[in-house]
């Protein structure tokens, strides 16, 4: 724990020179995603988020019945609820919609249907966003919620199309070597109603040019689509007194390439970016430099919070770091994916007292988080795109050299498509050559690099996603 009090009193320090921003402190500051899963026991649910001091709950439940339920629990624990709402992805009424309406399905570059065909998993079914019926859909749901007694907002999720692309170690699940390259078959919004209301705005046929993924018409055409359905939910929920939030893919400019969310264009009170560095192999420099890219990219009138994945590996203390990095990064609250992951009473209680000392600051600096130093393992000034000045970044990427030298595997099928790495494990010093750049786009930088010792040959890859890192790879080079 004690970086986290080094942490704490560095804040207290920065009080007396940071200027007063707009105040946040009507919003909770500690908040986490849950969906109503088998064996969820809302009471429980309720007693361990007072434990962990989170006040700030967004819930998927399949019945409003359950809803008003999960709502007066909220009240008695003093905390806010918010109707997690998946808007273009369908949840509970799925499998009716595939048989009485297969014609709204989202449609690939090869023109097969989600209702026909599976990108990635089963549940990856999502609605095409230019069908007005769709749109109907959607208003209707977030009416539905708005309409139960002590719902307080709504949280936009799956408000996008599929993943054109995956963050690089989530390819392994799949068996797929992208690489960054968009194939046809995962490269979405190409529903007949889409290409046709492109084809009269533009006069081409979006299909027709080498990478639709590069046009720029097109590509701003699928955003624009995506933001008018996130918009039409939030003019929805606010003619109910509803705040709005979402929770999008990880930066402004990810999201946009891979799965067309613009949320800049979105009318939210608060967003949550789904900054789940391990999904992305990365570690707390990639929270911190998406949380200083979706402060200056998002829309002026939104608060910015960052989501994190407690449950997707790591441990507390990781977890604490990349909460100090989304906090230093400009981020004024937290999400967790799930509490599940604060899964000991001692581990909630370490959090609460983290979140109870922010929670001070804050209230010192009149509701607002203040600006705070920058992480001290990341490059001052603008985000770099240079791998090797981010040292934590390639003290990750050295130790996966070290374990691939010795034989073992660094990829499996599993949760973000890693073997976990104990770190206890002791390996052989690497004796490294030069990193060489053998390949740079906008979109993927290689290198090779010999390890001098075994005499091996390695590659290292970086996805550029966005104007931003976002992961790695290494291989034996071929």
């Amino acid at each position: 724990m004690k970086k986290i009090f080094l942490f704490f009193s560095l804040a207290f320090v920065l009080l007396s020179c940071q200027k007063n921003g707009t105040a946040t402190a009507e919003y909770p500051m500690f908040w986490t995603w849950m969906e109503d899963r088998e064996g969820l026991d809302l009471d429980t649910l309720f007693v361990q988020m007072d434990e962990a001091g989170i006040d700030g709950l967004m819930l998927y439940v399949p019945d409003m019945e359950r809803y008003q339920k999960a709502a007066a629990l909220a009240k008695e624990h003093g905390v806010t609820l918010y109707a997690w709402i998946w808007t273009l992805n369908p949840r509970g009424d799925r499998k009716r919609l595939l048989e009485e309406h297969p014609e709204w399905f989202d449609v690939n570059r090869e023109g097969k249907s989600l209702s026909e065909t599976k990108a990635y998993v089963n549940s990856y079914k999502f609605l095409s966003a230019a069908l007005p019926e769709v749109r109907d859909y959607v208003v209707e749901n977030v009416r539905r919620v708005c309409e139960v007694d002590g719902i307080d907002g709504i949280c936009l999720d799956y408000c996008r199309i599929v993943d054109c692309v995956l963050p690089i170690s989530l390819s392994y699940n799949y068996n797929l070597r992208q690489d960054t390259e968009v194939f046809p078959e995962y490269d979405y919004g190409y529903h007949p109603a889409a290409v046709e209301a492109f084809m009269a705005e533009y006069g081409y046929d979006p299909r027709s040019v080498e990478d639709p993924t590069r046009d720029e018409k097109w590509c701003a055409f699928r955003e624009r689509l995506i933001s008018e359905v996130a918009n039409l939910a939030a003019e929805t929920a606010h003619s109910y007194g509803k705040k709005v939030c979402a929770s999008p893919f990880a930066t402004v400019k990810l999201a946009s390439f891979m799965v067309a969310q613009n949320f800049a264009q979105w009318n939210l009170d608060l967003v949550f970016p789904m900054v789940y560095s391990d999904f992305y192999s990365m570690e707390p420099g990639f929270t911190y430099d998406a949380t200083v890219q979706n402060k200056r990219d998002k829309n002026p009138k939104t608060t910015l919070f960052c989501g994190l994945g407690a449950e997707l590996g790591g441990d507390f203390d990781s977890l604490v770091e990349n909460m100090d990095a989304a906090f230093r990064g400009g981020a004024q609250g937290i999400s967790l994916y799930t509490i599940a992951g604060l899964n000991t009473p001692d581990i909630r209680s370490q959090f609460k007292a983290y979140a109870d000392s922010l929670r001070q600051i804050r209230k010192a600096n009149k509701g607002t988080m203040p600006a705070l130093e920058p992480v001290p393992y990341a490059p001052a000034g603008d985000i770099s795109l240079d791998p090797l000045s981010h040292p934590r970044l390639m003290q990750v990427v050295e130790r996966n050299i070290q374990r691939l030298i010795a034989g073992e595997p660094i990829h499996e099928k599993g949760m973000n498509g890693m073997v976990p790495d104990d770190p206890t494990r002791l390996y052989p010093e690497l004796v490294l050559g030069e990193y060489e750049l053998q390949r740079s786009t906008d979109r993927l930088l290689v290198y090779e690099v010999e390890e001098k010792a075994s005499g091996k040959r390695l590659s290292v890859l970086f996805p550029i996603y966005g104007g931003l890192i976002s992961g790695w790879d290494v291989r034996l080079a071929e």
